[in-house]
């Protein structure tokens, strides 16, 4: 009997992906907070994991250089943040407090769906080996 690995791990391999993307996009806003014109951007989580969910059935890999990759449309679900603060007359839109707390909410999620994977493959290991070692 086949194990199916989509079944066994349900949607956290495609929460870590996005997660992966939302912590290079929070890095970059921190890293541009003192750059002039800069606009805050973010990903919908939900929305990019309702996109990846849609396409959990279809084939992940390439089989064409012109077929899409899974990285570029990621990309739509980058959007520019609205600015909770006024403008400080350098046109950025960066808030510096926000953006670490995301990072940190983020992580937090990250090391759940991590911690979720992790005893789901031991449960597997498990039961197919007979032991938890």
């Amino acid at each position: 009997m086949a194990i199916s690995f989509e079944k066994a791990f349900g949607m956290h391999p495609h929460a870590l992906l996005i997660r992966e993307k939302r912590s290079e996009v929070l890095a970059e806003n921190i890293a541009n907070a003192d750059t002039p014109g800069y606009k805050a951007k973010d990903i919908d989580f939900q929305q990019a994991l309702s996109l990846a969910q849609s396409r959990q059935g279809q084939s992940a890999s390439r089989t064409h250089e012109q077929h899409f990759h899974i990285a570029s449309t990621m990309r739509k679900d980058t959007l520019f943040r609205n600015p909770d603060q006024p403008d400080t007359g350098d046109g950025n839109s960066v808030d510096i407090h926000r953006e670490r707390n995301a990072v940190m909410q983020n992580s937090l999620e990250y090391q759940t769906s991590l911690t979720f994977l992790n005893n789901r493959i031991m449960g597997l290991k498990k039961a197919i080996t007979g032991t938890g070692q």
